[in-house]
């Protein structure tokens, strides 16, 4: 049996879903899911491991249409609702998807994508059909594969098993202490793990409730919020950064009254981007609430947490997660201690494998079968902090190795700095030198702040460059694209 599934028969009564301002309970979701199994099956017995692509509306819709591929036996395959066309057929060609599926909002632009490989195309709606036994699945199977952000070259198919689903999730569920009672509020992308997994996936694990909001809107979060059930919420640094900037145009009377209500709340949870110092500390005077940031990445789930109960330290991701191994290596994929390096992680956790990229998933694993993160980290009095990617958040000059992540949160003191982002840029005399987009406040003053951080930054590590730009350009999880960045440059 789908382990996620086969919970889901000890809560059939219970709430499962809030979407689109009705309630569904876990038996209207197996029954739905059964409906989807059933049309995607046809005069199959099972669909072995093919896979279906689905572009669905956060919410019911999208919960059943996942669970009715799994229960049918197929690998699911999440398309990103904001994607442009070509990149949503790169994704349906690349795992050669026998059908694909998507909401009727979305039906102009899949059912293209679809026609241009000549696959078959359905509306959600008409996904119905019954009388089909379903087959049974081995949690050894195949379920999901998910892409990368594709920094540094095509985006790769994550695949994760069914057991590798439940060892995320059962890893999570217990360090965070979820139980029945909880309900969260999702309005996270879910073609991303941290919505699929730490979201959905531990509320129903857990026979809680999961609410979806189609959108962040933060006025409509702190409303949801404000009615007073919901006791959990996950997040990216961005969002909690609107947030921040939404609860700061408020009247002090509803400054107050939120903050009542989001003190109450059990657990809040930052993750998939570094989580600035400042709004760590800026989100805990206007909620009441310390967040708990987590390491983790789409072929690990999580692998690294802050304590649920204990100190949670800025700047710092925490131990490792229930059933999870992690170690630092050099560049030789040697063991070190006392001094940064690669995170390599091993347990049931990892995904199996890069879709149809034989050489790709071997080169990410040591002999030894630990799986090579990219990311460098150190470890201070037993907690974990995040230096950054090798790729992008590291870079040489002049010698010396610079963790580019260090040098943001110092510009983040500085007067008027809203946001910014540091990049390396090739150099022919220092190899790389450091520079910064800053996004910053009518009030700010460029040289005022370049003296600041002289005062607080060694030489080797001051930005050479400086651009002042509106935004700054994000994927849909809210991180700065680098690579996009360095164009602006």
């Amino acid at each position: 049996m789908i382990p996620l599934v086969s919970r889901s028969f000890s809560f059939l009564d219970s709430r499962a879903i809030i979407s689109n301002g009705q309630s569904y309970t876990y038996k209207e979701l197996l029954n739905r899911s059964e409906e989807i199994a059933s049309f995607l099956l046809g005069s199959k017995k099972d669909l072995q491991e093919s896979r279906v692509a689905f572009m669905v509306t956060p919410g019911f819709d999208y919960v059943s249409v996942q669970w009715g591929i799994w229960r049918a036996g197929g690998i699911a395959v999440p398309l990103c609702i904001t994607y442009p066309e070509d990149a949503l057929h790169y994704v349906v060609e690349d795992t050669q998807a026998i059908h694909v599926i998507a909401s009727e909002v979305f039906s102009e632009i899949a059912s293209a994508v679809a026609s241009r490989l000549g696959t078959p195309f359905s509306i959600v709606i008409d996904c119905k059909h019954s009388g089909n036994s379903l087959p049974d699945i081995e949690a050894h199977r195949r379920a999901m594969i998910l892409y990368t952000s594709g920094t540094t070259s095509k985006p790769k198919g994550v695949v994760s098993t069914h057991q590798t689903i439940a060892a995320q999730i059962g890893s999570l569920v217990d360090a965070w202490k979820w139980t029945s009672q909880d309900h969260i509020l999702c309005v996270l992308p879910l073609h991303h793990v941290h919505g699929i997994i730490n979201v959905i996936g531990a509320a129903l694990w857990s026979g809680a409730t999961c609410q979806f909001l189609p959108k962040f809107n933060a006025e409509d979060v702190i409303a949801s919020f404000q009615i007073g059930e919901i006791n959990l919420f996950m997040a990216v640094p961005t969002i909690y950064f609107k947030l921040i900037s939404y609860l700061d145009a408020c009247s002090d009377i509803e400054k107050e009254s939120a903050k009542n209500c989001m003190k109450k709340f059990r657990l809040m949870v930052s993750g998939s981007a570094a989580l600035p110092v400042s709004v760590m500390e800026k989100w805990e005077s206007v909620s009441g609430q310390v967040l708990l940031e987590r390491y983790g990445m789409t072929e690990i789930g999580m692998g690294i947490s802050n304590p649920y109960e204990g100190e949670r330290r800025p700047g710092f991701v925490g131990q490792p997660l229930p059933g999870v191994s992690i170690r630092l290596a050099d560049e030789n994929n040697i063991p070190i201690q006392g001094e940064p390096g690669e995170i390599h992680v091993k347990g049931a956790t990892v995904f199996k494998e890069y879709w149809q990229r034989p050489e790709a998933t071997q080169s990410a694993f040591t002999t030894d079968g630990w799986f090579k993160t990219g990311d460098i980290a150190e470890l201070v009095d037993g907690s974990y902090r995040i230096l950054g990617r090798n790729s992008t958040d590291i870079i040489k000059s002049g010698g010396y190795k610079i963790s580019l992540l260090e040098i943001e949160e110092v510009i983040r003191s500085e007067d008027g700095i809203i946001d910014c982002s540091v990049v390396g840029l090739p150099d022919e005399e220092w190899g790389e030198i450091i520079a910064a987009a800053l996004v910053t406040s009518d009030a700010f003053n460029l040289d005022e702040c370049i003296i600041g951080l002289k005062n607080k930054l060694p030489g080797y590590k001051m930005p050479r460059k400086f651009k002042l730009l509106s935004e700054l350009p994000r994927n849909a999880m809210g991180k700065v694209t680098k690579n996009e960045l360095k164009t602006i440059f």
